[in-house]
């Protein structure tokens, strides 16, 4: 027998021992109120979320509609500083221009600071069709909505046009007019045509009540919010090119929590924006759609930190001191920015719930990329994530059932209190957690877990058996996460754990690889109580100092250290006929070897052979 194998042999009781922990390793999350978009925080309960709507719900017949009878129309012409109008439904007063009644409005030439303004009973619906119109406003709204039911706003076929704030805003009346297009009343923008919408003091749209985009090319350069509603924003078949001071949309209503929601139905948004890309103070839903945000800066921004020792003993690394050996209270390097003066600086932000089922998703941001106080499910599309922070983060649970998901840069990939992955294809990378199940809000660093428990407890490593005093102790108070893997295929490669449950693991489908490092207080596995696996394919590979496997399974499970090996060595398991039944090659160094799966049977001898060495090993 081999060097080799004799070593492998020797770890074999520990790593019965290590079988047995139901201890977990992973940050807590102290729980806290849910926070505004405004930053200060809110214990309201959320409202419950109809995601049975459809395209068919959200928009009208007539928000689609963009054809007008020319003949009939009212024309209004600009010239400089002044207009002409041959309909006493247009009032001309220097160059201000109200319109009055319901009707169609044909507007075209240049106002070089006036405003066109509607003043219409509020029960008219009209339409105004800017035909190669640019109107530009010094001191404020170049288009101001005050009172209608719904205004149409149609863009020609082929036209360009422009609605403008100089950089000032100055009252004309009780309303806070902050915008070069502001509406108290419903907006639709519909049309084939383009509109630049410029405010550089403020504002791009702002809509009181409804804002929808159902076609038409926008370019929006603003200070603050690029688009800006209370009650919600919907769009559909729409091309926008945001650059906002603020957020890129944004919708919310602080007097009736289930308005100021998002629904995107399809289109193209592509945005830069120093605060979030997309927000919602309720919930949001993308149905389809092309979105790609750079948000704050990108995730090269983010305000995440870490050490390579990952909180290690006394700050020398796992193995910097003997187990059992306590290391000061808060020296874990871990963390995060909690200044709530703070910008925002997410992709996708739900307060409420938020769903997506189609679409190419591009983002790349400061903060969480896909965040929501509520629940966030995925039920398709595409997604291309860097983040500076989680790429995807949950308060209470995040649910995926299908889509491609590749997330090049993350401090944690998936992030949620109960994470449950049904489907999808998942490719991620994260300078901490892969997956982590915490209990609380998004405090990533805080201790909890292993990292606040030193003390002992069930499963204590320095005890040498359940409940001794030793490293890892006992579960938190917050040990009430849970990840459920039944299906899709999961490619995790993580700096701290792989899969960290601040309370139960389960795996029961799939196909889910971790890689990890071999340094620092990490593990492939991390859970606070259970780790069962009943179906499905894991392979992991990892640190040694913290390992865990499963703590019971359905089927066998080979785990087995196997000393400090190079990225790239070969990892492959044979039955006693030959056949290979996991073969792999792990993309960063490893010490443990993980392997389960439905054709790997307990009790049954296996051949393991890593690198130019073999052994033969029973499953547990």
């Amino acid at each position: 027998m081999g060097d080799f194998m004799k070593k492998i042999l020797s770890v074999l009781l520990i790593l019965t021992l290590m079988l047995s922990l139901l201890a977990g390793c992973g940050n807590d999350k102290n729980d806290t109120p849910s926070e505004n978009q405004d930053g200060t925080s809110s214990d309201a309960a959320p409202v419950e979320v109809d995601f049975s709507k459809t395209d068919a719900d959200m928009f009208t017949e007539r928000d689609n509609k963009t054809d007008y009878d020319e003949s009939k129309a009212v024309n209004i012409k600009l010239n400089g500083g002044a207009a002409t109008s041959s309909s006493n439904s247009v009032k001309i007063s220097g160059s201000k221009i109200t319109i009055t009644e319901e009707a169609t409005y044909i507007v075209s030439g240049e106002l070089t600071d006036g405003m066109l303004i509607v003043d219409a009973p509020d029960t008219a619906k009209l339409q105004i069709v800017l035909n190669g119109a640019n109107i530009t406003s010094k001191t404020s709204a170049a288009l101001y909505i005050l009172e209608a039911d719904k205004v149409f706003l149609t863009l020609a076929d082929g036209t360009t046009n422009t609605l403008a704030n100089g950089g000032t805003f100055t009252a004309i009346d009780d309303n806070n007019i902050d915008a070069a297009v502001f509406s108290k009343q419903d907006l639709t923008l519909n049309g084939t045509g383009s509109l630049t919408v410029t405010s550089p003091a403020a504002h791009g749209i702002v809509c009181k009540d409804d804002l929808v985009l159902t076609g038409g090319t926008y370019t929006v350069n603003s200070a603050s919010h690029g688009l800006d509603a209370n009650d919600s924003v919907r769009i559909a078949n729409a091309t926008l090119n945001i650059d906002a001071g603020k957020d890129a949309i944004h919708a919310e209503n602080t007097d009736d929590t289930s308005l100021g929601f998002i629904y995107i139905g399809g289109g193209t948004i592509k945005a830069e924006a120093e605060g979030d890309g997309i927000a919602a103070g309720a919930y949001m839903q993308i149905a389809d759609g092309t979105i790609d945000l750079l948000v704050g800066g990108g995730s090269e921004n983010g305000s995440k930190e870490h050490s390579d020792n990952f909180g290690g003993f006394m700050g020398g690394g796992h193995g910097g001191g003997r187990p059992g050996e306590m290391r000061p209270s808060g020296s874990q390097s871990s963390t995060t920015t909690t200044d709530e003066s703070s910008t925002s600086m997410k992709g996708l932000k739900a307060t409420n719930s938020l769903l997506i089922s189609g679409g190419k998703i591009t983002i790349n941001s400061a903060d969480d990329s896909v965040h929501s106080d509520v629940s966030v499910i995925i039920n398709g599309g595409t997604f291309i994530i860097a983040s500076g922070d989680d790429a995807i983060h949950a308060e209470d649970t995040l649910t995926v059932t299908a889509g491609n998901i590749d997330i090049s840069e993350s401090y944690e990939g998936l992030e949620a209190l109960h994470i449950d992955v049904q489907g999808g294809d998942i490719k991620l990378k994260a300078s901490d957690d892969g997956l982590n199940a915490a209990g609380g809000t998004d405090q990533s660093g805080n201790e909890g877990g292993r990292d606040g428990m030193f003390g002992g407890g069930p499963g204590g490593m320095g005890g040498g058996k359940p409940g001794g005093g030793g490293h890892g102790g006992g579960m938190s108070a917050n040990s009430n996460g849970s990840i459920k893997i039944s299906g899709g295929t999961l490619y995790i490669n993580s700096s701290g754990d792989g899969l960290d449950a601040n309370g139960t693991l389960e795996i029961s489908g799939g196909h889910t690889t971790v890689v990890g490092p071999t340094q620092g207080d990490t593990a492939t596995l991390d859970y606070d109580k259970s780790g069962i696996i009943t179906g499905g394919t894991f392979i992991g590979t990892g640190a040694q100092g913290m390992a865990q496997s499963f703590s019971d399974s359905e089927q066998g499970v080979v785990a087995i250290s196997v000393g400090n090996q190079s990225a790239g060595t070969k990892i492959v398991l044979k039955d006693k006929s030959g056949k290979t039944i996991i073969e792999h090659s792990p993309e960063l160094n490893f010490a443990v070897v993980i392997l389960s799966s439905p054709n790997i049977k307990k009790g049954e001898s296996y051949t393991l052979t890593v690198g130019s060495e073999s052994g033969e090993f029973k499953a547990s």
